[in-house]
């Protein structure tokens, strides 16, 4: 757990002068101070990730997660597991969704096998295997406490590397059959709520199905006694190898102050987990959309997070955080491209 303690010991809070310098040249462009909404409050955020007024975001990535969950044995998913391991070569192949999205955003799409119940091999895919899947939280932990660090010490690993190779924007995305019932029973325990306000239907389960994954949720909780105030301990016990992946690249992304935008409700109990290790990785999140899944909406409100959309998806892969790169383009433009009063010539201007 070296990695890890280096890592949250590195986390800064975003620089407060570089925000208070954006919010100050905003009111000298031409409009009325505070007219561009969130987009304002946008690129003030960012400047203060980054440490630039007009910072450089065109490299961008998303980074898809994928693993098994061995809670799947308990019918949780309207899918077979084996769809996990499809769908990776899926999007090894350019053929999913958030290839489409990404495209579109001019991003790069990673994928890493953190725990994938196949031996799967592509010249693109990035193997930071832990173990093959989790096992059945129903019954027992999905893994150990190491194993927990180890998936997030890899999915730092992914946000050093890419930032290393460039990278200005990294988004999160995952791919594992079965992973919202780890995530709402991560979200019962650190939001000290039942599993009735976390459980939404996944991957389209019917109200049977909702009420079963609520079950194996209070059943999974009641076995492993998790530790509400040690989310290494929750994430070990009850949560997945995708989504401690996911919790490492936001780390690692804070580490190197890069903006990470927040995908779905799996990203988002991954974003909850890591700013229960390190509070100050709050200022680098940036939440995209709100998600149809019944705990996200919750959940953001936990973290203070305001989605920037809302586009009644439930997909995940990072879709929804791809359809948000364009908002960070457009508020790093207002700041580039848009005159002045002075430069304009506009009267109405901040006094000198």
């Amino acid at each position: 757990m070296n990695e890890l303690n280096r890592t949250l010991a590195q986390i800064a809070t975003p620089d407060e002068s570089a925000r208070q310098a954006a919010a100050r040249y905003l009111d000298t462009l031409t409009k009325p101070p505070g007219s561009l909404g969130r987009l304002e409050e946008l690129a003030v955020q960012l400047a203060g990730i980054t440490g630039e007024l007009r910072p450089d975001l065109a490299a961008k990535a998303v980074v898809v997660m994928a693993a098994d969950h061995g809670v799947c044995e308990e019918g949780v998913s309207a899918f077979p597991q084996e769809v996990t391991a499809q769908m990776v070569m899926n999007f090894l192949g350019g053929g999913a969704a958030i290839n489409v999205l990404a495209r579109q955003a001019g991003a790069a799409v990673f994928c890493v096998d953190i725990g994938v119940k196949a031996e799967l091999s592509h010249e693109a895919l990035r193997v930071r295997k832990v173990r093959p899947g989790t096992a059945n939280i129903a019954r027992g932990p999905a893994m150990s406490r190491e194993e927990a660090a180890r998936a997030i010490e890899a999915g730092i690993a992914v946000a050093r590397e890419l930032a290393g190779q460039g990278f200005k924007v990294l988004a999160t995305g995952e791919m594992g059959i079965g992973n919202t019932t780890p995530s709402a029973a991560m979200m019962a325990v650190l939001c000290g709520i039942d599993a009735e306000h976390t459980v939404g239907r996944g991957t389209g389960v019917d109200d049977a199905g909702v009420e079963r994954k609520r079950d194996v949720i209070r059943r999974a909780i009641a076995c492993n006694a998790p530790d509400a105030g040690d989310p290494l301990d929750v994430l070990g016990k009850l949560g997945g190898l995708d989504i401690a992946g996911l919790t490492g690249l936001i780390l690692g992304a804070a580490a190197e102050r890069l903006p990470i935008v927040v995908d779905g409700f799996i990203s988002t109990v991954a974003a909850l987990t890591a700013v229960r290790l390190a509070p100050q990785a709050i200022g680098y999140l940036i939440p995209s959309h709100l998600s149809q899944e019944q705990g996200h909406r919750l959940l953001l409100e936990r973290l203070g997070l305001a989605p920037m959309l809302d586009m009644r998806m439930r997909l995940g892969e990072g879709t929804g955080a791809a359809l948000a790169f364009p908002l960070l383009d457009a508020a790093v433009s207002i700041m580039r491209e848009m005159a002045t009063f002075e430069s304009a010539g506009v009267s109405g201007g901040p006094s000198a």
